[in-house]
């Protein structure tokens, strides 16, 4: 098989391109390409495009081309993607890893140049700014003036690394969230190669350092989060080695009734697929209801991939992905895509005859408004029940002494309380007063403290926004206004949304309700929501209050939004705005009033709810492909504050050894070329025993460090004040932070030490209680290896590499679960951590195994893909329990990651055996 057999030529405005056609294999009877999903052709052309005999083979390319609809072990096949997404909360770990990459080539006699991106890699700084400040004109400015004092040595690593890497862009703070900047303007959709006679077009295709990059895919551009140590390995131009997965294709039917959002649909469409599993599965969503969809309600959908479960949510190029990369001012861009995807056979008509590995149905017309929570995405609420879902869920955690996350069992798809068993009768604490600046209101359960228009989930969607800002208008014009306890805030994902909706005319409405423009970046919705007012969190903590926050975001785990907030409700922009004016979760807007206007009167919901026609009226009148061009000309220019920061371009990292920000970690220290053997696990010790859907917040929080949590008590004895602490997320390149917030959610729940929230275990054999860190210490001065136990989604949530890097600094060999969410297990194989499941319905409980054990696993060191292992748990009293557990490395890559220690000692490996120096990227340098 010659690939060059395989390339066609197409003319578009007299300009000669190639490109490689997979329907030639088809003519040769080599594959049903026809029969194939859309995003299972992408990646034929992507193995047939890379086909070198070495690292894809022919045999790896008709695995993919004859795509079957289950396979029963795993098929591995080496992608290649076109180019790398990065935040800077991943991002700076990253480039950390990189620096001292370099710093480990150089020590080993290689050149550490070599340590370079060889495809483009652009970072957006999106993750850092906070919402210490709201409700006026100036927070915004004020909010990004301290966003530099906090991160000040964050962004010049940054700026640095703009300058000494190739191919590495970076993307200012204050100028978007990733995600929406990827879709508005970085999505190529279609890629170029210069390098050859005539310049060849091949598939847009990522992977990102967030989970949510998925959201690209509602533009037809093949992407999904990794790990940032996949990324790594992935710029240094190594392949994203994934398993052949199944798709499950949803069938789209109907359309939206008039009053119904995409952030309704996306809401509807997470708790169906959760419900049915789709895991490690490519989502393709097809049928009739596509049509109904303009690209930014396809990339709602899309970007809450990682929340029902999928790889990603795929939309194929058809004419609606023309028509929005035209209104984003990318017109030849549009012109490519198109001829390029009709030639190639990747353009989408609704006629095509695939096979897919199942088929889930979704009728557009039966999606009713609602909201997610309170704890979980799939928690799906009509908005008629909220309020009785609410108070007696309220009611259960009372009679109960739960916590809200662990009330998500007794939903029925409904959000009512499931069964007759876990009624409850409604009650809540009765209100207190608080003075706020001279103003005196009342807070107790179900009170609404945060309102968030935020996140690229939503604020990519103009539907949604113009939306909310004629919902604004239509109260503010009723005399409506937001409780005062109401901590409000606008935060686009680009800078387009304030210039189309001060066009509108609109944005003076948002301001009247305090909701005025506070930053572009993710805020609220990783946990970035920033202070509350000081009487309102005393209220809180002394009455033990359950109030609630409800955002246009993606997530919304307990202690995500705020450590102080216990119920948090996912909700289209319009309906936050209603809830802000109503001030309480805990109201049937459906039945009751939203609120009282100044006479006294009733205002429903229905009487501010603006009409679908004005709302497509003013985005056809308001949102201009101008905007778009103005805005995204100066991308990567940055303000004053960017251009003020001084850095000098080098080869290596300059190390400042009294930073807390930036420290070189310690993963490179004993480097050998030589591969330690991996050992069978004796006479390990549990450092924590965990129920079912710890996240990576609960292993890797994001928000405000303790000031009395191993972290804080390591910035505090270097000089750092708690007002200066920052947040995790903000300290991810300092691993002595990051090790000591491991498992550092104050929310976590460690049987170990059952009843008790936060970051503490017991430590055997003396059944001490310590925190989680030091108990790990010890551990590890009694070269005790430990591991964790788990139920089932384990790791669900963000792509948050340090929940894996962490684990593996405190000594973690293995963790034996009942079911792994994709990123994270990952992450755990690539940082040399073994993730183990439990055969069949077993569990720790079901086994009987308290942690108090000690255990030993077995059958490692000829470590294969699948392969079982025997773990043995000796009890205190000398009675032993064996039982069987699947090694979850799925692929020979994983066992190779694995035996190396982790992806990058492999990586590092590899590049040091090689010819140093070499200009192994020169042909892809043209990629654009």
């Amino acid at each position: 098989m010659q690939k060059k057999d395989y390339v066609k030529t197409l003319t578009i405005d007299n300009q000669k391109y190639d490109f490689y056609d997979i329907r030639r294999l088809e003519d040769q009877g080599l594959a049903d390409i026809s029969r194939l999903p859309f995003s299972i052709r992408i990646l034929v052309e992507n193995l047939l495009r890379k086909l070198d005999g070495n690292i894809v083979t022919r045999a790896d390319l008709m695995a993919v081309a004859n795509w079957q609809k289950h396979y029963d072990a795993p098929v591995e096949i080496p992608h290649h993607p076109a180019r790398v997404l990065m935040q800077d909360f991943t991002g700076v770990p990253a480039v950390v890893d990189l620096a001292a990459m370099r710093d480990a080539v150089k020590k080993a006699g290689g050149d550490p140049a070599s340590i370079n991106p060889l495809i483009p890699v652009e970072l957006i700084v999106d993750h850092s700014v906070q919402l210490d400040f709201h409700g006026t004109d100036t927070a915004i400015t004020d909010n990004v003036d301290l966003e530099y004092a906090r991160n000040k040595e964050r962004y010049e690593l940054l700026k640095w690394a703009q300058m000494s890497f190739d191919n590495f862009q970076v993307v200012p703070p204050n100028s978007g969230i990733c995600h929406q900047v990827n879709l508005e303007y970085l999505g190529r959709v279609v890629m170029k190669d210069d390098s050859g006679k005539n310049p060849l077009l091949f598939p847009d295709s990522l992977v990102g350092t967030d989970s949510h990059t998925t959201m690209i895919n509602g533009v037809g551009i093949m992407g999904w989060g990794v790990g940032g140590i996949e990324a790594e390995a992935v710029m240094l131009g190594q392949p994203y080695f994934m398993s052949i997965p199944e798709v499950i294709g949803v069938k789209l039917t109907g359309s939206l009734k008039p009053g119904v959002t995409a952030t309704d649909l996306v809401l509807t469409i997470t708790q169906i697929l959760r419900k049915y599993n789709v895991v490690e599965k490519f989502v393709e969503f097809f049928g009739p209801g596509v049509k109904q969809l303009n690209v930014t309600d396809r990339a709602t959908i899309a970007n809450m991939s990682p929340e029902y479960g999928a790889t990603m949510g795929f939309f194929p190029v058809d004419e609606k992905t023309i028509q929005y990369l035209e209104m984003t001012a990318r017109t030849r861009q549009a012109e490519m895509a198109k001829a390029y995807a009709l030639a190639a056979g990747l353009f989408y008509t609704g006629k095509e005859a695939i096979a897919y590995t199942d088929v889930v149905e979704v009728d557009l017309s039966a999606v009713v408004p609602c909201l997610a929570g309170p704890a979980r995405p799939q928690d799906r609420v009509v908005l008629n029940e909220v309020a009785s879902s609410f108070s007696r869920l309220l009611s259960c955690r009372h009679e109960r002494d739960t916590s809200i996350d662990n009330l998500s069992q007794f939903l029925d798809e409904s959000g009512s309380v499931a069964s007759r068993e876990t009624q409850c009768t409604p009650s809540g604490k009765e209100s207190v007063t608080i003075d706020l600046n001279g103003t005196r209101t009342e807070i107790g359960d179900g009170s609404i403290v945060i309102a968030a228009i935020t996140s690229c989930t939503n604020t990519s969607n103009p539907t949604v926004l113009i939306g909310a800002g004629l919902l604004a208008r239509n109260a503010v014009k009723k005399g409506l206004r937001v409780r005062p306890h109401v901590k409000t805030s606008l935060v686009p994902g680009s800078k387009v949304v304030k210039d189309y909706l001060k066009d509108a005319g609109l944005l003076p409405y948002l301001e009247a309700l305090g909701f005025h423009v506070a930053g572009y970046g993710c805020t609220t919705c990783i946990g970035n929501s920033g202070p509350l007012h000081p009487r309102i969190e005393e209220a809180i903590a002394a009455d033990d209050l359950t109030v609630a926050a409800i955002l246009s975001g993606n997530r919304n785990f307990e202690a995500r939004i705020h450590q102080r907030v216990k119920g948090n409700y996912l909700a289209s922009p319009l309906l936050v705005i209603a809830f802000a004016i109503a001030g309480r979760i805990d109201v049937d807007l459906v039945t009751r009033p939203v609120a009282m206007d100044p006479n006294g009167k009733p205002v429903f919901l229905e009487e501010i709810w603006p009409k679908n026609q004005e709302i497509a009226d003013l985005i056809q009148k308001h949102v201009k492909p101008e905007y778009f061009a103005s805005e995204y000309a100066h991308i990567f220019s940055g303000d004053a504050f960017w251009k003020a920061l001084t850095v000098t371009r080098s080869v290596t990292f300059a190390w400042d050894k009294t930073s807390t920000y930036i420290k070189k970690p310690p993963y490179f220290d004993n480097f050998s070329l030589e591969i330690v053997q991996a050992d069978d696990i004796k006479n390990a010790r549990a450092l924590l025993v965990m129920g079912d859907s710890v996240t990576t917040d609960h292993i890797s929080p994001a928000g405000a460090i303790p000031q009395d949590y191993p972290a804080g008590l390591y910035l505090r004895k270097n000089n750092v004040r708690p007002k200066d602490f920052n947040s995790y997320g903000s300290r991810r390149g300092n691993h002595e932070v990051m090790m000591r917030g491991t498992f550092g959610n104050i929310r976590i729940k460690n049987q170990l030490v059952s009843a008790k929230e936060g970051s503490f275990t017991k430590k055997f054999p003396e059944g001490k209680e310590l925190f989680v860190y030091d108990a790990a210490m010890d551990y590890m001065q009694e070269n005790t290896p430990l591991i964790v136990l788990g139920g089932t989604e384990y790791g669900t949530g963000s792509s948050r590499d340090w929940a894996a890097k962490g684990s593996s600094l405190l000594g973690i060999k293995a963790v034996i679960a009942q079911s792994y969410e994709r990123i994270h297990r990952s992450n755990l194989v690539g940082m040399g951590v073994l993730p183990l499941q439990f055969n069949d319905q077993d569990s720790w409980k079901k086994l009987g195994i308290d942690g108090s054990e000690q255990f030993s696993i077995t059958g490692i060191s000829d470590i294969k893909p699948q392969k079982q292992l025997q773990v043995t748990a000796k009890k205190e009293d000398g009675t032993r329990r064996e039982f069987c557990v699947t090694a979850k490395l799925n692929t020979d890559i994983d066992v190779q990651y694995f035996i190396h220690g982790g992806i990058l000692p492999y990586v590092l490996r590899k590049l040091l055996k090689q010819q140093t120096g070499q200009n192994a990227g020169a042909t892809q340098s043209k990629i654009k």
